[in-house]
């Protein structure tokens, strides 16, 4: 059965058979809630929908006033288990503290299958874990030397601080003619001036002899387009040379 042919309905039954397996009595529709799962003292809260989508999460989240034990169900997604897109989505509702159900079709029947049980988010060991991730936040930043790019737009070229780095070395040659990396870190390249003339990622620089670099004509047409970087950098160039 494919999805587009699916109501939110359908998966109430493969759901409602997985708990009562499990010993729990299960009720639809109970108080604006669309499944319920009671065993003793524990109180099951299911939110159904046929998309992960904002309106679910504000339902379950909702639903966690009631109880700690809240799933969300939706059908199996067409796209692979392993996709980031639903990586990214197991994070958001595991970040939520939310359960996750999904309901596969076979052969005209439905299985539900239990792919992340509610339980509580340790964010700061979310935040130690991601520590190097931190660190290259800080050092990119760290690395620019100003604002040169506009949140939220894609497709385009981004100003990075390795960028700029070679932005800077382009000016030192363009400035100063060819140089050894030991003059190009004299003038303030950086400690990595050495890998980005032999990396050469742009194309921008040539190497005139051993130990000596030139800006290329691409990199002498290229440094024109960041007219803002290159006045910049010269900036700081040009009380060198008086």
């Amino acid at each position: 059965m494919k999805n587009n042919n699916l109501f939110e309905k359908d998966l109430y039954k493969p759901i409602q058979k997985y708990f009562i397996k499990h010993g729990y009595e299960v009720y639809g529709e109970v108080k604006d809630c669309d499944l319920a799962a009671v065993k003793e003292n524990e109180l099951i809260l299911v939110e159904l929908k046929l998309r992960l989508n904002v309106e679910l999460l504000i339902q379950a989240a909702k639903r966690q006033r009631f109880t700690d034990q809240v799933y969300i169900a939706i059908p199996k997604p067409s796209y692979s288990l392993r996709s980031k897109k639903w990586k990214d989505l197991c994070y958001l509702v595991r970040r939520l503290e939310l359960g996750l159900i999904v309901v596969s079709f076979r052969q005209g029947k439905g299985y539900a299958e239990i792919k992340m049980e509610p339980d509580s988010f340790d964010r700061v060991k979310s935040m130690k874990l991601s520590q190097r991730k931190r660190a290259q936040i800080l050092a990119e930043i760290e690395g620019r030397s100003g604002d040169h790019n506009v949140g939220g737009v894609n497709k385009t070229k981004i100003m990075t601080a390795y960028k700029e780095r070679c932005i800077h070395i382009a000016c030192c040659l363009e400035h100063s003619g060819p140089q050894s990396p030991k003059n190009l870190r004299e003038m303030g390249t950086g400690d990595k001036t050495l890998s980005i003339l032999n990396k050469n990622y742009y194309g921008w620089f040539d190497r005139v002899k051993r130990g000596t670099y030139a800006l290329s004509e691409a990199g002498k047409k290229d440094l024109m387009v960041h007219e803002e970087l290159r006045a910049y950098f010269y900036s700081s160039l040009e009380p060198l040379n008086r």
